[in-house]
């Protein structure tokens, strides 16, 4: 069956352009292309040359004016998000922008308005972790209702690193709120039902080099009234878990690759209970003495992984399908990360 793949020119062949974008591309010769390629590092283009046939660029300007070029991919530092992205716009290019979206909202909304005008050219931000395993499945297992009303979410990705990377340094936009942070803050915000009225931070330099945070604490109340905690850290020495979700007929939490489950059995009714007045006699306990029957269960985690957000990006552009990450979704997400840059906030 004929194709018409996407002409991709992917700008930045490090840890992002050639450790991801290169074999997820790969696994999709019928829907992209690498027409060319762009990094200032010489020799990193040499190998997609011989193995897709893409033009070579060491200047990011020339790789944006090739004609055979459709659509633009940025992986490059998160400093040069926003630079790289408006002069493709600005060429008329449909842009793909790795995270951070870019370092601040001013610039973001600029991108907006250059990347969202009916006639063109397009702009999407990659958040693949949107399509993360681990978090579909949590999601489903909220929406089947087995642990009732979800209250509280708590969303860890910590561990103990001495980084010494870019990512460490902030005048190149290191630092764990623009690497793990616009994930982890999307994820958040999902679960808030996508805004929150009050929000709680953080931030601390405790074991990675350079100048930059490496743990990070956020707490969201969200517009649907669930309370969101999320850490980042590279200074925990003994990690907890990714997942803990308390609901009013049980909780769950990540483990062993899945999740295990408690919750209250949904075929044994639960009596009406009316509280008494009355002070407890000697000998009594607290609470009431009713049995309750629960359910403990391990759920998988099941799911394709985070490159399908390829298959929607070809979706959007060749079927005119929605791009699942609005936006205004991927703004929101830069606005909570400017604001607790900022320092600790309390807001009504």
């Amino acid at each position: 069956m004929e194709t018409n793949p996407i002409r991709v020119g992917l700008i930045g062949l490090g840890r992002a352009g050639n450790g991801m974008h290169r074999g997820e591309l790969r696994a999709r010769p019928d829907k992209f292309r690498f027409a060319a390629v762009c990094d200032l590092i010489e020799e990193r283009t040499a190998s997609f040359a011989e193995e897709f046939g893409s033009k070579t660029y060491t200047n990011y300007e020339d790789l944006i004016a090739d004609p055979d070029v459709e659509l633009v991919t940025i992986a490059t530092r998160s400093c040069d998000h926003y630079k790289h992205a408006k002069a493709a716009l600005l060429a008329g290019k449909d842009v793909f922008i790795e995270k951070p979206f870019s370092m601040h909202l001013a610039e973001v909304r600029e991108l907006i308005e250059l990347g969202s005008q009916p006639a063109g050219p397009h702009l999407y931000v990659r958040h693949n972790r949107r399509f993360e395993a681990g978090f579909e499945t949590a999601n489903a297992i909220i929406a089947s209702g087995k642990l009732g009303e979800v209250y509280e979410i708590k969303l860890t990705r910590n561990g103990y690193q001495r980084r010494n990377d870019w990512q460490t340094l902030s005048e190149f936009g290191g630092g764990q709120l623009l690497n793990w942070g616009p994930h982890i803050v999307d994820h958040s915000l999902r679960f808030c039902g996508g805004d929150y009225t009050d929000l709680y931070s953080n931030i601390k330099h405790v074991a990675a080099a350079g100048d930059c945070e490496d743990h990070i604490k956020i707490v969201m109340t969200g517009v649907n009234g669930r309370i969101v905690d999320m850490e980042i850290s590279g200074g925990a020495a003994l990690p907890t878990p990714e997942y803990i979700v308390y609901g009013s007929r049980g909780a769950m939490v990540s483990k062993n690759g899945g999740f295990h489950l408690r919750y209250l059995d949904p075929n044994v009714p639960l009596e009406p209970v009316t509280a008494d007045p009355e002070t407890p006699g000697a000998g009594r306990g607290f609470g009431n003495p009713e049995p309750l029957v629960w359910v403990e269960e391990d759920v998988p985690v099941t799911g394709e992984g985070t490159s399908r957000i390829w298959d929607a990006l070809y979706d959007a552009i060749r079927l005119h399908i929605p791009f699942p990450v609005t936006l205004d979704e991927a703004a929101k997400v830069i606005e909570v990360i400017e604001k607790v840059k900022k320092g600790t906030i309390f807001e009504n």
